[in-house]
């Protein structure tokens, strides 16, 4: 059981803060379909400009090196997300063709700089960036709770940093002035605009946010899932955060729940699987179980949710 909640939250934490840059732009009213392209790009950058061009800067100071890869990261995510604003804020593009486009764009971009940068740098074409084994933490006195206590046990570097930015993005979300009017531009980006917003400023920044926390969460996956980046590695996790945010309701609260269900759900499929002794062909079998809980879920409990009255319009100043 400890293994699984270790685990499931190593998995769950990154999830949940692309989640909620997906919950940034679509309560501004941009739909966002380009988080997996905000991932895969933003920790690309991280990856390639810390790892691969200055890791040698870094030797013997992993620590430094990883937290300048978040850093990266998240810079990379809200400088690619600048491509979706301009084209959805701008140039009122439509917004999921648009989404669709940025997620091809950054598998092909990330594949060919990655081949293309080790090419230069080591003479191998591959695509693929060794990060290293990111440093764990264990909290005295309370990783002793039974149960609760494996919360605080075997924690990566990057978990509490996503937690303290979660919670700063609430805070902006809900009890900032610019939340509050972001959150109205997803509603009635009219009367925005009436009490003198900027609305296409805000969508724009919210779209950067997006991507910026993106980025965060896809560095971390990329430390989590096989300590490398490649162009695989975040296949299908941007969508994923989407579920997770519709199941969410665009909460950040109940999204953190659903995120915990995946993540624990594919701790869980993982550790079956190792029990079992079953092959790697069928031990795989067993990471579908957050895709199949996202099916289920969606099934049952779509219906009753509200998406933002104005996501997806684009949004007219001369229009009343």
């Amino acid at each position: 059981m400890n293994t699984i909640i270790i685990d499931g939250l190593a998995f769950a934490l990154p999830l949940f803060i692309i989640a909620i840059g997906g919950i940034f732009s679509e309560r501004s009213g941009v739909t966002n379909l380009a988080l997996e392209g905000f991932l895969g790009f933003g920790a690309f950058v991280g990856a390639a400009v810390v790892t691969a061009i200055t890791g040698g800067a870094f030797a013997g100071h992993e620590t430094q090196m990883f937290l300048w890869a978040l850093l990266f990261s998240v810079i990379g995510g809200a400088v690619f997300a600048l491509l979706h604003a301009l084209l959805c804020v701008k140039f009122k593009a439509n917004q999921v063709i648009s989404g669709v486009v940025i997620n091809i764009l950054a598998t092909a971009l990330t594949t060919f700089f990655t081949s293309q940068i080790n090419t230069a740098l080591f003479g191998k074409p591959t695509n693929k960036f060794v990060l290293g084994v990111c440093d764990k933490f264990t909290v005295p006195g309370l990783s002793k709770i039974p149960v609760l206590g494996s919360v605080f046990t075997d924690m990566y570097y990057f978990e509490p940093v996503i937690i303290v930015v979660a919670l700063a993005a609430s805070y902006v979300l809900y009890k900032s002035r610019f939340g509050l009017r972001l959150r109205a531009c997803g509603e009635n980006p009219h009367a925005v605009d009436a009490a003198g917003g900027n609305v296409a400023r805000i969508r724009f920044f919210a779209v950067m946010i997006s991507g910026a926390l993106a980025g965060l969460g896809g560095i971390c996956f990329a430390y989590v899932i096989s300590a490398s980046f490649s162009p695989s590695i975040y296949a299908g996790y941007g969508f994923l955060a989407i579920a997770a945010m519709i199941f969410g309701n665009w909460k950040i609260g109940p999204t953190l729940g659903a995120c915990l269900l995946f993540g624990l759900a594919r701790a869980a499929g993982y550790k079956l699987a190792q029990s079992l002794g079953l092959a790697s062909a069928f031990s795989d079998l067993f990471m579908i179980f957050p895709y199949i809980l996202t099916l289920l879920l969606l099934m049952f409990f779509s219906k009753t949710n509200r998406a933002p009255r104005a996501l997806g319009e684009i949004y007219d100043k001369g229009k009343r």
